[in-house]
């Protein structure tokens, strides 16, 4: 019996020699992953997007009534880009003091930070390519990756871009020192193995350039491809579907968008509304999360953005679900 216990108390001891080893690589490679500077493009772009000439001499504007009218328009224009396309409250709060992305003790704690002009916040001194660079491209201010989902604003244009600060600048602000990030042993894990891969590699390119203004609102399907930059972060470049990655892992495969017989193909346009709006199937059945979390802002989208979308995904290629 003594040497039994002897043999596994050894073995206890390797394996928690072992464990203690790797959990070291993982915290060291998690912090090399984390600490690598990358280099994108410097972009610039006015906030807000100025009124036309033409207009200003059309409505005999000063410079003041000018510089209202743009900010005026430039906030409701984010607003609504916000409430319809762009879930920015989803992780940085309703008021944009901050939020929870993932708070879950073994795997990491990521917080939306304070993007208001408050106490605490991260972008209060942020020019127009610090937020290209964390909205587009993943990339703190320095050059460090961050966990922003930019993957899902690559088709963002400028002018959105600088409407979604101008709402932002223009709303109360918030004192509230959010806490920066950390990681639990499996979320180092994760990270550490490439099992979770950081926003910032899943784009292409870093230095691809970014249209000036959006596509006009029009049931078109340059305007559809437009809208649908914000699916492709779950669905896939070629919207085909499958395992969503760097999502929950309870979260099921993304569903193939494409006219294929295992996607959309026997769809019709009220199905696909009743989908987006009501989280319903076309067999009557419910959504599932993370498709759920995009109701709310499917029911904010004009009728116009709605057939834009549905044209757009019915003139890509015909893939199989993977």
């Amino acid at each position: 019996m003594r040497k039994l216990l002897t043999i596994l108390g050894v073995i206890l001891v390797i394996v928690l020699a072992a464990a203690a080893g790797a959990y070291g690589w993982a915290s060291w490679r998690t912090g090399r992953i984390l600490d690598q500077v990358i280099a994108v493009h410097t972009v610039d772009f006015p906030i807000p997007f100025p009124v036309s000439q033409a207009e200003i001499d059309s409505l005999g504007l000063d410079s003041a009534a000018a510089a209202t009218l743009a900010r005026e328009r430039a906030v409701e224009r984010g607003r609504h880009v916000l409430e319809a396309r762009y879930g920015c409250m989803d992780c940085h709060g309703q008021g944009f003091g901050g939020g929870v992305m993932v708070d879950v003790p073994i795997l990491a704690r990521l917080m939306g930070p304070n993007l208001t002009g408050g106490v605490g916040s991260r972008t209060a001194s942020f020019t127009p390519a610090d937020w290209d660079r964390i909205v587009r491209h993943g990339i703190l201010p320095g050059g460090r990756p961050a966990f922003m989902p930019a993957q899902d604003f690559q088709r963002m244009s400028d002018q959105e871009l600088s409407d979604i600060i101008s709402y932002v600048r223009s709303q109360p602000r918030v004192d509230s020192a959010v806490p920066p990030r950390s990681f639990g042993p499996m979320g180092k894990v994760l990270v550490a193995t490439g099992k979770y891969v950081l926003p910032g590699d899943l784009i292409e390119s870093p230095d691809a350039p970014h249209l000036a203004e959006p596509p006009a609102a029009a049931v078109t399907v340059e305007f559809g491809r437009h809208l649908a930059g914000p699916c492709m972060g779950c669905h896939g470049p070629d919207l085909g579907g499958g395992p969503i990655v760097g999502g929950d892992p309870a979260w099921v495969p993304a569903r193939n968008l494409t006219p294929h017989a295992t996607g959309l193909a026997e769809w019709t346009y009220e199905q696909f509304v009743a989908a987006m709006r009501e989280s319903r199937r076309p067999d009557g059945t419910s959504l599932r999360v993370p498709m759920t979390f995009l109701q709310p802002f499917a029911q904010k989208m004009t009728d116009v953005e709605l057939e834009a979308l549905w044209l757009y995904l019915q003139s890509v290629p015909a893939v199989e679900s993977r």
